[in-house]
């Protein structure tokens, strides 16, 4: 994950010191009156011990997190970016009187107190289940449906130190002030949307297919893929000579930020026969990097590659290419482009990808490498043998939903393209349409598709952004030119998105 933001102390800082003499001040007006401070009550602190739960900073909105995926006693417990993975996944475990010990799911080790210490700032660390009174915490009620985690031997609160908002920064005990770094969120595991994403609320669809949103500047875009950056800001990556980028500040405004390898991609040719043409990107920001998968090939051939490049800032020029990750022959039944990449409930790592021939596909990756850590592949959807490509996998609430482009792309306003969407509990599938077909089988579920002067709407992904669901996708216009487009995702009763 990268080298902690603070150093391991139990010094308190300046932050620390304003707040103890807050603290002491406010129980100094107290003590003439001989008014004791109140202990929050637990009463609507409840859990379910059969239940994984990601713990959320109210301060800093970072989970906490088993660092670098220790599975050691003493591992270090710090914050980090919500993923949900097995690492930011934890059961409590009752040991009576209102107590419970933390266990990961990840290492199977529970929460504990550094060397049983009663100070403030010791440090929270994991350590082989042994039900000692320094690893059970009580659940104490906050506002705004938000608890502290009061541990038993210390009666001192789980706490963020120093305020920190930074991924690595460490998690301590310090006495109970009520403070936004001693909240915490219980997040049941699969009850939302997803690191960042609110639970969807159910909604009409709309009778037909909405316009696409608002966008200005450098629109012109095909198989576009969306990330929003650490700051608040986005990037675009899409198909173009050596994978073209876009930014915007605000999801409206875009401009040209120039291409992945300016200097160019000659890995690359072996399959794009000699072209700098380079199709259908894929990018996110994990673990304080960005990951993009990318395809290499020519039309009408499943003589393909994808490959793998990283990036500290995303910006043109930045990108360390890190190799193959998988490539088709004339002789294979699959076409190894499109790529999409996607982090299931366990923080296990997958790449969907294809296009024609037999369909769909999902390989394993090793989140160490971002490579291939099988020979194993899966098919997750398919036509027999028809138009079926870009695939995209997110999870919702209980379900994984599959949206993939049916029908014909790259033929301006006559391109026919559709958006189609299925779901499965798991990310291996089976997933299957509204009416339960299979799309391994030639369902699917259409989400968008040509309307008024939107042609063939496709080669779409999903961006989870702080106001929801969003599809991202291109279309053509009357004059042929292929366009970005967004529209606000929505899901009815029965869970099936739409777009509006």
């Amino acid at each position: 994950m990268g080298t902690p933001a603070s150093p391991r102390t139990a010094t308190p800082g300046r932050t620390r010191l304003v707040r103890t003499a807050l603290v002491t001040a406010v129980a100094a007006t107290l003590v003439g009156a001989a008014i004791a401070v109140p202990v929050r009550s637990a009463s609507a602190a409840t859990v379910d011990p059969n239940a994984w739960y990601v713990l959320v900073s109210r301060h800093s909105g970072k989970a906490l997190d088993v660092y670098d995926r220790s599975t050691a006693d003493g591992g270090r417990i710090v914050q980090w970016a919500r993923n949900d993975g097995a690492w930011q996944q934890w059961q409590f475990v009752d040991s009576g009187a209102g107590y419970h010990r933390l266990r990961s799911r990840h290492s199977g080790k529970v929460l504990d107190i550094r060397d049983s210490s009663t100070a403030d700032g010791a440090e929270v660390i994991q350590w082989t289940d042994q039900g000692s009174t320094d690893q059970q915490f009580r659940l104490a009620d906050s506002d705004g449906g938000y608890v502290r985690l009061i541990n038993r031997n210390s009666n001192k609160a789980l706490d963020v130190w120093e305020w920190s908002t930074a991924d690595g920064g460490r998690i301590s005990q310090y006495t109970d002030s009520g403070g936004a770094n001693q909240q915490w969120q219980l997040v049941r595991v699969g009850s939302d949307g997803g690191p960042g994403t609110p639970t969807p609320t159910p909604g009409t669809p709309p009778a037909g297919y909405p316009a696409p949103m608002r966008v200005t500047g450098d629109v012109g875009v095909h198989d576009p893929t969306i990330v929003r950056r650490p700051g608040g800001a986005y990037l675009v990556a899409h198909t173009g000579n050596n994978i073209s980028l876009k930014t915007s500040t605000d999801r409206v405004a875009y401009r040209n930020a120039g291409s992945v390898f300016p200097n160019g991609a000659p890995w690359t040719t072996a399959y794009t026969g000699g072209s700098r043409n380079l199709w259908a990107p894929d990018i996110s920001y994990r673990n304080n990097q960005y990951y993009l998968y990318y395809s290499a090939s020519t039309f009408g051939s499943n003589r393909s590659a994808i490959f793998l490049a990283t990036s500290p800032t995303g910006n043109s020029g930045s990108w360390t290419d890190r190799g193959l990750v998988i490539e088709s022959q004339s002789s294979d039944n699959f076409n190894a482009i499109d790529p999409n990449l996607i982090v299931d409930d366990q923080g296990r790592w997958w790449l969907a990808f294809g296009s024609f021939w037999s369909g769909l596909k999902l390989v394993a990756l090793d989140p160490a490498t971002g490579k291939r850590s099988d020979s194993t592949i899966r098919a997750i959807a398919g036509r027999g043998g028809g138009a079926i490509e870009a695939p995209t996998l997110v999870r919702r609430g209980g379900y994984y939903y599959l949206y993939v482009s049916f029908d014909r792309c790259c033929q301006g306003a006559s391109s026919t393209y559709r958006v189609m969407v299925g779901r499965s509990t798991s990310v291996t599938g089976p997933f299957v349409d509204r009416n339960g077909t299979a799309l391994t089988s030639g369902g699917g579920t259409q989400v968008l598709a040509s309307h008024g002067d939107i042609h063939g709407p496709g080669h779409q992904t999903v961006l989870s952004d702080t106001d929801g669901d969003l599809l991202v996708y291109h279309y053509y216009a009357n004059n042929g030119a292929s366009l970005l487009g967004i529209n606000r995702i929505g899901y009815d009763a029965a869970g099936w998105p739409y777009v509006y």
